[in-house]
């Protein structure tokens, strides 16, 4: 994907391919914000859609309606360009609270939804709450040893590649101090109304990894499940947290398999686009 500077604005990535002609799929990245992670799957991805990866300044210190509404902002810019075309929607972890914030501000905008491990569970980690709190008594210059020790939990270390795993550590240890402490306050404060999650009718795959070590992601579908009318969950059996980075996880294949794609005949029906 075309990495611009991304120092000011959230902004999205756009692969080399553009394909105005297919869906937007627009990914909502995990707490590191940089939207580079998700180049493994983009490949895969442009055989069925128009990807945008979202890119929220390393520096960032917004909140989730600021975040929500920079988010739509730049869908809107998208669809002028190339109107009346269906959107997917997809948050991993950290994105994965962002995408229902953006959900619910704007239900008619979207096709469908896909949430990726989402870390609206991390209220379900007392530990995990607790220790975040107690952050900033940490020296910096420390930060990137905590952030080796964070990957066995991130990810299922055998299953992603050595390249992957450099790439996941050396985009941890971009995000500034203050950043983390800052995003993992957004989490531990993170909530949206059940009963506006309950009004999106559109189709939603919710997607978890069985062996995610830093959140309960199977328990946590499992209740956005019970809330969302119109769902489906797929469990990943050997995947971690960052599960999208692991070799054997294809995200185009697992949307095909569950009979989540745009039929042809679908394609030029686009919704209603936000006013």
């Amino acid at each position: 994907m075309t990495i611009p500077e991304v120092e000011l604005n959230p902004c999205f990535l756009t692969p080399e391919r553009v394909q105005p002609e297919y869906p937007l799929l627009v990914y909502l990245p995990g707490m590191d914000g940089t939207g580079q992670l998700l180049r493994s799957q983009t490949v895969g991805l442009e055989a069925g859609f128009d990807v945008r990866s979202l890119a929220i300044p390393r520096k960032d210190l917004n909140t989730w309606d600021v975040l929500t509404k920079s988010v739509l902002d730049l869908i809107d810019a998208e669809l002028e360009k190339s109107p009346n075309r269906p959107v997917y929607l997809c948050g991993e972890s950290f994105g994965g609270c962002l995408a229902m914030k953006v959900a619910i501000q704007t239900p008619h905008l979207f096709r469908r939804i896909i949430l990726i491990n989402p870390a609206s569970s991390f209220r379900l980690r007392p530990w995990l709450s607790w220790a975040s709190q107690l952050t900033y008594l940490v020296p910096s210059g420390l930060y990137d040893v905590g952030a080796l020790g964070l990957l066995p939990f991130l990810a299922s270390l055998p299953r992603i590649s050595r390249s992957d795993r450099h790439d996941l550590l050396k985009t941890m240890r971009s995000v500034p101090v203050e950043t983390v402490l800052w995003r993992l306050s957004l989490l531990r404060e993170f909530h949206v109304d059940e009963e506006q999650l309950s009004r999106l009718t559109q189709p939603v795959l919710l997607i978890a990894g069985a062996s995610d070590r830093l959140l309960p992601s199977v328990t946590e579908v499992q209740r956005i499940a019970n809330i969302i009318p119109n769902n489906k969950i797929v469990v990943l059996p050997n995947c971690g947290h960052a599960c999208l980075l692991e070799q054997d996880t294809n995200l185009y294949e697992i949307l095909k398999d569950n009979d989540f794609l745009e039929s042809k005949a679908d394609m030029g029906t686009g919704l209603e686009v936000r006013g």
